[in-house]
């Protein structure tokens, strides 16, 4: 019954771990959306920069504050609290997996217990 449980919360956290990538790797791409609609200038209107710019208000706003955007001749912006969000959020998923990675560690006789069987 142990072994089953085991198998049960490693494939949980196998699961855990790949969603955890998944939304920060999209987190990531949107983010990298914004920095550069925002870097070349896009116009705000068109339809894509409008809904990229909505979606990803939310994540990049608490840090707004943090740094100044620089203005850059054509209209653009180099938006530093974009990146900013970027490295946060990678820093948070890199470390929420290691959480999960923590929790599949087992003892020196619990794998040599696996071996024998």
């Amino acid at each position: 019954m142990d072994s089953y449980h085991y198998s049960i919360s490693k494939s949980f956290s196998e699961v855990a771990i790949r969603i955890v990538w998944y939304v920060t790797n999209l987190f990531e791409v949107l983010l990298l959306f914004r920095f550069f609609l925002k870097l070349l200038g896009a116009n705000f209107y068109a339809p894509f920069t409008s809904f990229i710019y909505a979606i990803t208000y939310s994540f990049a706003s608490p840090f707004f504050n943090v740094f100044q955007a620089t203005p850059i001749q054509g209209g653009g912006v180099f938006e530093w609290s974009s990146l900013l969000a970027m490295l946060v959020f990678y820093l948070i998923a890199v470390a929420v997996v290691r959480l999960f990675l923590e929790g599949k560690r087992v003892s020196t006789t619990t794998t040599e217990t696996t071996i024998v069987r």
